[in-house]
């Protein structure tokens, strides 16, 4: 959905869209019919071309390429045909790669921002066109913070193309590289501080286990500490290894997403027990 509110912000501007690459019509369940990409469906509804492969990019005289969410590296020979620029979720070069918007909640950055910048052979690297600040909410998710970052790229990209590129900025200062999310990176760990935990719960998708099957915390806030081992279930609480979680969302494995009293009713934890 990220491409989507730029795509929608440069036509509503008047800029020439020539034509609009994304992924192809995949299955987005198990038993659904192939459907198009959020972006081909706005862009079909606009009225204008779709394509799957760069090579439509090439053919289609463009004067310049805008590149937002793509998850690929642009070739060199293509970047030498059409110039490009990227609107970037992060001030750079801190959080370079995948999961900028992620790695910043998890480090406790307390600001972040978007660049539009020009793309380059090496993963962002290019020279910085525009950039804003955009601070990070203390109960921020990586949900809510990158509706924010769209919202402000896409009106930073209209204003920073409307105004003419002009000459970029080298990028200064130590790169930090923001490594793609895995799943180990979402498991809760209970011997770490709670702070950090509710960060990752906060980025979305964080797990632990609880009588061996996988446990979903999709919501969590920082409690008091209570008394036991890392891991050890009070009522709603959750001991770590320094301060305590409390569970307000999770989502058993089978089931759907309820509110944590819920489950712990249906659960019937009894005295001693523990996550993970």
């Amino acid at each position: 959905m990220a491409s989507v509110r730029p795509l929608l912000a440069l036509h509503e501007a008047g800029h020439d869209i020539v034509v609009v690459v994304t992924g192809e019509d995949r299955r987005r369940s198990r038993r659904a019919e192939p459907s198009p990409s959020p972006v081909k469906e706005a862009a079909l509804g606009l009225g204008l071309p779709v394509a799957h492969e760069l090579a439509a990019v090439r053919e289609s005289g463009a004067d310049l390429g805008v590149v937002v969410a793509y998850g690929h590296i642009i070739p060199a020979d293509l970047l030498a045909a059409v110039p490009m620029v990227n609107l970037h979720f992060s001030l750079l070069p801190r959080w370079r790669g995948a999961a900028p918007v992620e790695r910043a909640i998890l480090a406790g950055d307390t600001t972040t921002g978007v660049c539009v910048m020009a793309v380059d052979v090496e993963l962002d690297t290019g020279a910085i066109f525009a950039s804003i600040e955009v601070p990070i909410g203390p109960d921020e998710t990586a949900d809510s913070l990158r509706d924010r970052l769209v919202d402000a790229g896409a009106g930073l990209l209209v204003e920073t193309l409307g105004a003419g590129l002009g000459e970029p900025t080298q990028q200064e200062g130590e790169p930090v590289y923001a490594h793609k999310i895995t799943q180990a990176d979402l498991e809760l760990d209970w011997s770490r501080p709670a702070s950090e935990l509710e960060r990752i719960v906060r980025v979305g998708g964080a797990w632990t286990t609880f009588r061996g099957r996988r446990l979903k915390v999709w919501a969590a806030r920082l409690a008091d500490g209570v008394d036991g081992v890392p891991g050890s279930l009070l009522g709603d609480t959750v001991a770590t290894g320094r301060g305590a979680l409390r569970l307000v969302e999770v989502q058993p494995e089978s089931r759907g997403r309820q509110p944590a009293e819920a489950w712990l009713v249906g659960a019937r934890t009894e005295p001693g027990e523990s996550l993970g």
